[in-house]
């Protein structure tokens, strides 16, 4: 990505941006979970979806490491390690009541 940067191609800008979308959505959503800010639509099946797919790629740490050698192993261990706390939190969060 950062090679592709410094060729001034738009993939990492288009990349970076749709995932900063999505992870505010998902803010949004969790701060409605917590009753921070209004109830959104779909909250209840959103925030278990968005559980999941923390959750999932934490599990897939294991997988990534043989699909994603480059990457390093710090980053994978690090990256997976705070998507697991973040979809735990959320978890704990689903049912507390």
């Amino acid at each position: 990505m950062a090679r592709q940067a410094e060729r001034g191609e738009i993939t990492p800008t288009v990349v970076t941006l749709s995932i900063s979308i999505m992870l505010t959505i998902w803010s949004l959503y969790a701060f409605s979970g917590a009753g921070l800010i209004g109830p959104l639509p779909g909250l209840r099946p959103v925030l278990i979806a968005i559980t999941s797919i923390y959750l999932l790629r934490a599990a897939a740490f294991p997988l990534m490491l043989r699909m994603m050698p480059d990457r390093g192993v710090r980053f994978l261990m690090w990256s997976s390690l705070i998507v697991l706390a973040i979809g735990a939190t959320h978890f704990i969060g689903l049912f507390a009541e």
